[in-house]
């Protein structure tokens, strides 16, 4: 009975010494005063003593380094890539993944200073609100939540279609998969952070040999190891070509790339249930560049010189997460190697667990967070022992159960989750442009206050200038898909209500990250752009760590020999 009562306790919430203190503010409690400039810039960080809002601090290096380098390997490469090679060809597809690709470490590196020095609940939801304006911080942290939300039954649903490859018949019904992958994933959410880190860890270790594995198959494939003999070098470049549909092939695939990295920013989430963040932080962001390069440059490439553009399994999927239109999938059954492809597809499903498990842990971390800071109601700012934010966790489960949808017909079904996620659909580019802008800005307000860069546990390598890039690039994404929405591939053979549909599909989530959220929110709280004269950036510092020691670490650093200096910046 001991370890029942005590399972049964840890639901309970936490016994604290600073209860009182730490009591979030209720929703809409606040008023206009506590949005003047002196305590806007505090917003973000109401209490030192809460800045993890009662989580706990159980993921290792282990867990945050294999959560950077796979967590978020998923449908967007193995399956979506696919969709993308078909619409803008093997040349932009490597143009547009290497370009978001930059960006994207540019925005971690500039995640990781922030995390290695504020590892708080909410992370950079908390930065836009500190270092921004509340306003952005509120609508960017409610978009960001809606995506991480709607993810949870789409997997599910994606799980349950991976599954048909083995039962075509569907002798089982899809249900019972839906059913059955909820359930493991609310088992793995009862265990709290380190459960969610174990599984990631595991998920991303099978991911990451997967992908290496398919590199060396590639390769071998390509110079005519197969049992077909065949050689393909880089004739599918030639023929039928490297581009597919000009500028709006080029600009097309930009969203496609970005949800296939998305994710990517959950280490800066993870700081605050992190163990030693100011050096596991950095390390773990880091990591981005072999991610790039390897899992998602060097696959594709391969992918590339194997599957040409024009093969219609690349979209005969019923919908964007049938793995039978994985272009990974299709390259092995193209070199007619029976056993691979279900091997992908075992690897495919691994891969929608994952990311259903990271929907449950990113949702339910963003709204506890949110509130802690009064931009949410105080119900889902609790945190029982065990460090889990149980009504946030609860929600998310019960918006799993949309996964049944897959009971409805096929177009019911689609209109549902396209619409969906046509509500959060540029979330990630609007997450990544606040995550530059807040650093800028910090970086500017940690000057003015006459701090130096010595001063910070961990500096981005790129400095407050690849931020700003991140921010410029991140802004063109939008325009970009603005205009692929306004003026879609294939337009020419689509009604004017297909294109009508076609544009508020793709881009309206700007519109309500706008006008739903962040003009209401400013209007009604009467909130400011935080002047950097204001904001403070000593609040919230976990335990800042003298200079002395700093430098002593960074002379030891350089003392190291070279090649394991280039090894500790890439890895």
């Amino acid at each position: 009975m001991g370890a029942f009562q005590n399972f049964v306790d840890g639901f309970k919430p936490e016994v604290s010494d600073h209860d009182s203190v730490n009591s979030p503010a209720h929703y809409g409690d606040k008023d206009s005063k506590d949005y003047e400039s002196g305590n806007n810039a505090l917003a973000g960080f109401k209490d030192p003593q809460a800045g993890d809002g009662g989580l706990k601090r159980r993921l290792t290096g282990r867990h945050v380094q294999f959560i950077a380098l796979g967590g978020s390997i998923g449908t967007g490469l193995f399956i979506g890539s696919g969709g993308a090679l078909y619409n803008g060809g093997p040349g932009f597809l490597m143009i547009d993944f290497i370009l978001i690709g930059i960006m994207l470490l540019m925005v971690v590196m500039a995640l990781g200073e922030l995390g290695a020095i504020f590892p708080v609940a909410g992370s950079f939801a908390a930065y836009s609100t500190r270092f921004i304006d509340p306003a952005v911080g509120f609508a960017m942290a409610y978009n960001y939540w809606l995506q991480w939300l709607i993810v949870l039954p789409l997997e599910l649903v994606a799980a349950s279609i991976v599954i048909t490859y083995w039962d075509p018949t569907e002798v089982i019904p899809r249900g019972v998969w839906v059913a059955v992958f909820l359930i493991v994933i609310t088992i793995i959410n009862l265990f709290g952070v380190r459960g969610y880190g174990e599984f990631e860890f595991f998920g991303s270790l099978i991911k990451v040999l997967a992908v290496i594995g398919f590199i060396i198959a590639g390769v071998v494939i390509n110079v005519g190891g197969g049992p077909t003999g065949q050689y393909f070098g880089t004739e599918t470049w030639r023929n039928p070509g490297a581009f597919n549909n000009g500028f709006k092939g080029f600009s097309g695939l930009f969203v496609t790339a970005a949800f296939a990295f998305a994710g990517t920013e959950l280490i800066g989430l993870a700081a605050a249930e992190t163990a030693n963040a100011r050096k596991e932080i950095p390390k773990a962001a880091k990591q981005i560049f072999m991610r790039v390069t390897i899992f998602y440059v060097l696959a594709l490439l391969i992918v590339s010189f194997i599957v040409p553009y024009t093969d219609d399994r690349l979209v005969s999927g019923t919908s964007s997460y049938d793995a039978r239109a994985s272009p990974f999938v299709i390259a092995f059954n193209i070199a007619q190697i029976g056993v691979l492809p279900s091997i992908m597809n075992a690897v495919i499903l691994v891969s929608v667990l994952s990311v259903g498990n990271s929907a449950v842990y990113a949702a339910s971390r963003t709204l506890q967070a949110m509130a802690v800071i009064g931009q949410a109601p105080r119900l889902f700012a609790y945190v029982d022992r065990q460090g889990r934010p149980l009504p946030g966790v609860i929600l998310s489960l019960i918006f799993g159960l949309l996964g049944f949808l897959i009971y409805a017909s096929e177009t019911a079904r689609g209109t549902v989750f396209n619409w969906l996620l046509a509500i959060s659909g540029l979330s990630t580019i609007i997450s990544w442009l606040c995550i530059c802008i807040a650093h800028a800005r910090f970086r500017l307000a940690w000057h003015r206050a006459g701090h130096t860069l010595e001063e910070l546990p961990w500096k981005s390598p790129f400095g407050i200038y690849g931020s700003i890039f991140g921010a410029v690039f991140n802004v063109l994404v939008i325009c970009f898909t603005f205009y692929v929405s306004a003026f879609p591939i294939g337009e020419g053979d689509m009604s004017k209500n297909d294109r009508v549909i076609a544009f508020f599909q793709g881009f309206v989530s700007v519109p309500i990250v706008v006008f739903v959220f962040y003009i209401p929110f400013k209007i009604i709280k009467r909130t400011k752009l935080v002047s950097i004269d204001d904001i403070d950036v000593s609040t919230g510092r976990k335990d800042p760590v003298p200079v002395e020691v700093l430098r002593r670490e960074r002379e030891e650093e350089a003392a190291k020999p070279i090649y394991k200096k280039i090894f500790n910046f890439f890895f």
